[in-house]
């Protein structure tokens, strides 16, 4: 519908342009509010175009504040809401244009006379409107010029001028870009480029061109075609169109006898003679078959070629050759325009970039001489300074010398500063890791005598179970003694039995006594570990304290005073003696 909607607009533009127009571009407000060209050439349209007519809409659509025709309410606006929207299709083009000419050709059309008649120029401004740019005003571009009289000097059967038309695009490109409408109907009337042509041959030329390009017909003639129901033999005026071939009785078009529509299902084939008919071939669709006669071969050739191609198109959704041609010549113009503008972009940047390179190079010159100039100068200062400056770097050179030695000689004081600081850094570091160890073998020592003190601790316990025991079996046998003489053999016995378990006892006290002198001879023994390493500290701590006292040593806190056994130091303190004192009282008391 885009496509269609451009075709539509450049004949409306025609009509529009052909208004009378203020000298701002308005409308005058006479014609909107009034019966005026715009309310004629909008009824017109609605008419042509099959659109419903909505004559209060033209009237609401415009207001006292308009400011031309392509403006908010504007003719333009108007127009495609109200009319170029609602265009279905289903119109006759060529009274669609008709009606677009009648509005637009008295007032432009030339009063000269012309080669051609009015129906002609017709044709020739519906052709124009068809390969015009898509700009406005519209102009067609010598190019497609050329195209268009190429085609209608073939229609004619003469020969093409290329030189003389050669001459003529030279002088027209040095003046404007192309023609207008009424420019290439002058041109065309005027016979410049159809010269020995009689009027009815350039008119059917013309007549032909429009055909192809305007009404689609991509190929018409006269054939014979069987009936399908009689089965006899008609001769009718066939034309092919793009999606249908229509046949006529005559070849003006006026008695329509059928369409055979094309679909990329159709086929056309060769049939051999028959019946006495020549030059047979055969239509097929997906509903009807037709069988149609040409008058030679070459006609059959061309038919069956014409209608072979048409399929084809529709099965590749391809448009016609004609428009497809326009179409790839207008992007072959765009693509040479666009080339055009890079090539003039570039040459203007080369251009200017040299432009820039000679004013650059015209600076360097002067900088050049001028600083030939500066460094003449500069040659004769550089003589008159060259003495002073020798006897200047020999002092300063000297100088150096000295700074230079004396600079040794600190780096060499400061190298032997450094490695006494080194070596003491190492010193200390070895004392350190000594007196770690140190510390280790003191944590064992300490951690041995708590060993130790726990195995005094749990045998002076057991000793004084066994004290307990000892006690209890005392005041038995006093208790025994006191029986009776007939009891008295009996406890006898059993003080002998007791006797042995006490010596059994004393045996075990015995033993423990001498497990409490081994514990007592490890106690000693790691009291010395504990006054060595004790010792190891202090002399560690002194050498520190020495070296300016970096680490201070942890020592063992204060102990309480030992109670001293009959067996050596006890493992207990005074307040646990007394604490079990009072248990052995509390149970000998209860005994008794």
């Amino acid at each position: 519908m885009v496509g269609l909607k451009e075709e539509l607009l450049k004949s409306i533009w025609h009509a529009f342009t052909a208004l009378d127009l203020d000298r701002s571009g308005k409308v005058s407000k006479s014609q909107l509010k009034a019966s005026g060209g715009q309310r004629v050439l909008s009824h017109n349209l609605c008419t042509v175009l099959n659109v419903p007519h909505d004559p209060v809409a033209l009237e609401e659509h415009f207001r006292d504040d308009d400011e031309g025709p392509v403006s908010n309410q504007g003719y333009m606006p108007y127009l495609n809401k109200f009319i170029l929207e609602k265009v279905q299709g289903n119109f006759d083009k060529v009274e669609f244009n008709r009606m677009c000419w009648t509005l637009c050709a008295k007032k432009n059309l030339s009063k000269s006379p012309l080669l051609i008649s009015d129906e002609d120029a017709f044709k020739v401004w519906v052709i124009f409107n068809f390969l015009s740019e898509d700009k406005y005003p519209l102009i067609i571009v010598p190019e497609e010029i050329e195209y268009l009289l190429k085609k209608i000097t073939e229609a004619m059967g003469a020969g093409w001028q290329q030189e003389q038309f050669d001459h003529y695009k030279i002088a027209l490109n040095t003046s404007r870009e192309g023609l207008s409408a009424w420019e290439l109907i002058d041109l065309i009337g005027s016979g410049q480029f159809s010269r020995g042509m009689d009027r009815q041959t350039v008119s059917m030329a013309i007549n032909e061109v429009f055909n192809e390009l305007i009404l689609d017909v991509l190929k018409q003639g006269y054939m014979l075609k069987k009936g399908h129901k009689r089965k006899n033999w008609m001769e009718r005026w066939f034309v092919l169109k793009p999606n249908i071939i229509s046949y006529y009785v005559s070849e003006d078009l006026k008695d329509k006898k059928g369409d055979i529509i094309l679909d990329g299902n159709c086929c056309v084939e060769a049939l051999p003679d028959k019946d006495g008919k020549k030059c047979l071939f055969l239509i097929k669709c997906l509903d009807k078959t037709f069988e149609i006669s040409a008058s030679d071969k070459k006609k059959k050739q061309e038919w069956i070629q014409a209608i072979q191609s048409t399929v084809n198109l529709l099965r590749a959704g391809s448009p016609p050759p004609h428009k497809e041609a326009r179409q790839k010549r207008k992007e072959l113009r765009q693509k040479l325009l666009a080339e055009q503008e890079e090539l003039e972009r570039q040459m203007k940047e080369l251009q200017a970039a040299n432009e820039n390179k000679q004013k650059e190079l015209e600076t360097v010159r002067k900088q050049l001489e001028a600083a030939a100039a500066r460094a003449a100068e500069e040659e004769k200062k550089r003589l008159q300074t060259q003495v002073e400056l020798q006897d200047r770097f020999s002092l300063e050179l000297e100088r150096e010398k000295m700074v230079r030695q004396k600079m040794e000689e600190q780096v060499a004081q400061k190298s032997s500063e450094l490695e006494q600081y080194l070596q003491r850094v190492r010193e200390l570091e070895e004392m350190y890791k000594q007196l770690q160890e140190a510390l280790e073998d003191e944590k064992q020592a300490r951690q041995d005598e708590e060993t130790v003190r726990k195995l005094q601790a749990r045998l002076l316990e057991e000793e004084s179970a066994k004290r307990a025991e000892l006690e209890k079996w005392h005041l038995q046998q006093q208790q025994t003694i006191q029986m009776t003489e007939a009891e008295k053999q009996e406890l006898e016995n059993q003080r002998m039995m007791k006797e042995q378990a006490l010596q059994v006892a004393m045996q075990q006290l015995k033993q423990l006594e001498l497990e409490r002198k081994e514990a007592l001879e490890q106690y000693e023994e790691v009291k010395k570990k504990l006054e060595t390493a004790a010792n190891n500290t202090k002399s560690w701590k002194d050498k520190v304290a020495h070296h300016e006292g970096l680490i201070r040593l942890i020592e063992p806190g204060s102990k309480n005073p030992h109670l001293i056994t009959n067996w050596g130091p006890a493992a207990f303190t005074e307040a646990e003696l007394e604490e079990r004192q009072r248990s052995w009282k509390g149970k000998k008391a209860t005994s008794e």
